[in-house]
């Protein structure tokens, strides 16, 4: 299976967020302060304030999805 048929953009926000989001409060943020499409098959990643946690946000022709990373 895969992922993505062509590559997606990838937009980074650059204020950490509230991890306690989820997909329904970051989706807000990309159409409110990065002023782009939620459902338009691009990537949207988030940082927490200590900048160790992603969460990446994307949208394909079925619905969200949501990934959460930890960075050691």
């Amino acid at each position: 299976m895969l992922m993505f048929q062509q590559l997606p953009s990838v937009y980074l926000h650059q204020q950490p967020v509230d991890f306690r989001k989820s997909i329904n409060g970051l989706a807000i943020i990309v159409e409110q302060q990065l002023s782009q499409q939620v459902s338009d098959g691009s990537v949207f990643v988030f940082c927490n304030k200590g900048r160790d946690k992603l969460k990446i946000l994307y949208w394909d022709s079925t619905g969200f999805a949501l990934w959460y990373k930890r960075l050691e």
